[in-house]
């Protein structure tokens, strides 16, 4: 090979890793990955040691997708008993961190009776103190929070587990990411680095900048034994030109699942980013990260799930991205730990909290919090939020798998920002229990009885027309229903024409038809431009 002129073949895939898990948002701050570590991974390490067999029957039953079931059809059994004892002694006091915020919250429940907590901090774990403040609500029921950027600068933050998996890929076709490790595998490197080094960005500039192939791999620290592989990752051959939109019109592009890209000549806005960027050929028409602009101004995260918030697409545009757009929280709890700090935790700069109603104005844009209800199982989470965005007069509502639990909420919002001009909503209306996602966080098993009425549930029609009749938007588009291919490994859904999500969607689309308003569900990829109004009174 040349010493330069090489750029990143296309359907290179940079996995970030933790612990050799997929990494995702409560992976990296440090409480919740500390019960995550305890209560998902080495839970389901000693199940897989103790019976394979089963896990590998579990994997291929469809009614037990998505389940805490490796997917090594029964073989790796010592490769997985020699990650859970590496776990144990790397993340040494993480686990004693996650066994006492199991006493802590015992304790609390025991002694905590509505009388003054201030002696009750001697009895808080010796791991906790200083990180914890003890607390009642209004009802005299007692908790705790956490000072979570502490906890960024101590000995349970992640960074010294993380690392990236780099191989390259000609299929969707993945285990279900929160259940199965990234074991060594021999067409990948696996590598020790932070997701916070700048190496990253300079690797994945070489997807439109060519480069050195001894340089990288001597930045990255790659093992002379793993040149050849490495190697063969790159290409010379040179990849299209991205051509700026430069139009007089907006123009949207649905890149699959919740990512929407909102461009001007002006501004580019990228929701939710998610993005099936590997070139290899497939069956379903979608934009990769080759259709993305060289430079996004604002990536706008809706929530705090694992297929809103993707690392791995995330990470590789970081040297793209001017500001990033968050939804503001201080609650210091468990279940709700500060996007703002894990961003910025990883590498990312300007990293924007915006809260309910709050503004960030740009150009002719104006983006705007809104409120978000539902979907994360009555949890008090408070990092979540619809965005309404404003190109001068135009406007988007993105209510993301916002479930409209009291219509009025949004009505009081109309009353603030008026009609919109296109709706996304999404539909995924039945939704995993509570336990699915959050069980590693919980103290105490929930009966199973309240585990399957609390659910991480979007709208379904009823709902969803409620936003349509107080919003009454030209266009109205089902979105976020995980269906395309490239979700499976991180969402474990597969629907067919009866599933109720995809009913209750149909309803809604044709109503909304019914009312001569554009609808469809998304799917794969669309484009569509819109005129708007150069009013400057639509941005003061």
């Amino acid at each position: 090979m040349k010493s330069d002129k090489f750029y990143l073949k296309p359907n290179l895939v940079i996995e970030p890793l933790i612990d050799k898990w997929y990494a995702w948002s409560h992976l990296i701050s440090p409480a919740t990955s500390a019960m995550n570590v305890v209560n998902r991974h080495l839970k389901i390490m000693n199940s897989y040691i103790q019976a394979p067999q089963i896990h590998a029957e579990a994997v291929r039953n469809p009614k037990l997708r998505g389940g805490p079931f490796m997917d090594f059809n029964g073989s790796r059994v010592e490769e997985v008993r020699l990650l859970r004892e590496q776990t144990k002694l790397k993340r040494e006091r993480s686990i004693e961190l996650a066994k006492a915020v199991k006493e802590l919250d015992q304790m609390l429940k025991a002694n905590a009776k509505g009388y003054s907590m201030e002696e009750l901090y001697e009895k808080v774990p010796e791991i906790l103190k200083g990180y914890v403040e003890l607390v009642y609500d209004l009802n005299n029921n007692p908790s705790f929070r956490f000072f979570e950027a502490l906890l960024y600068n101590s000995e349970f933050e992640s960074t010294p587990s993380q690392s990236i998996a780099l191989w390259l890929t000609d299929n969707d076709e993945r285990p279900f990411c929160l259940s199965t490790p990234r074991l060594p595998e021999p067409n990948q490197v696996q590598l020790d680095i932070p997701f916070s080094s700048t190496v990253i960005d300079t690797l994945s500039k070489m997807k439109r900048s060519p480069g050195s192939v001894e340089e990288i791999a001597k930045l990255l620290n790659v093992k002379p034994e793993e040149m050849p592989l490495f190697k063969t990752f790159f290409t010379e051959e040179v990849p299209a030109e991205y051509e700026r939109y430069d139009g007089s019109k907006v123009r949207m592009r649905y890149f699959g699942h919740a990512c929407i890209l909102v461009e001007t000549k002006d501004v580019t806005i990228l929701v939710d980013p998610l993005i099936s960027y590997y070139g290899y050929q497939s069956s379903i028409e979608h934009f990769s990260d080759f259709d993305l602009p060289e430079v996004i101004d604002f990536v706008i995260i809706t929530h705090n799930h694992q297929d809103h918030i993707l690392f791995e697409t995330l990470l590789p545009l970081r040297h793209k991205i001017r500001n990033i757009v968050v939804p503001a929280t201080s609650n210091g709890s468990l279940q709700d730990p500060s996007l703002r700090l894990v961003f910025e935790s990883i590498g990312f700069q300007n990293v924007i909290e915006v809260d309910e109603m709050e503004k960030i104005r740009f150009e002719n844009c104006v983006i705007t919090g809104l409120p978000f209800t539902g979907e994360h199982s009555d949890l008090n989470i408070k990092a979540k939020a619809c965005f309404h965005v404003a190109v001068e007069k135009f406007k988007f509502l993105f209510a993301a798998d916002s479930r409209i639990l009291e219509k009025r909420i949004y009505e009081h919002v109309h009353r603030i920002t008026g009609d919109v001009d296109v709706v996304f909503l999404g539909m995924e209306c039945d939704g995993a229990p509570l336990s699915w996602l959050y069980g590693a966080l919980l103290t105490e098993e929930v009966a199973r009885d309240k585990d399957q009425t609390r659910r991480l549930s979007g709208s379904n029609y009823e709902k969803g027309i409620q936003l349509v009749n107080i919003f009454n938007p030209k266009e109205t588009y089902v979105y976020a229903m995980g269906q395309e291919p490239w979700l499976e490994f991180i969402s474990s859904i597969k629907y067919t024409e009866e599933s109720n999500p995809i009913v209750q969607s149909n309803i809604l689309v044709e109503e909304c038809r019914s009312r001569g308003i554009v609808a469809e569900r998304l799917f794969g990829e669309k484009e569509l431009f819109y005129e708007y109004e150069k009013v400057q009174e639509a941005i003061e």
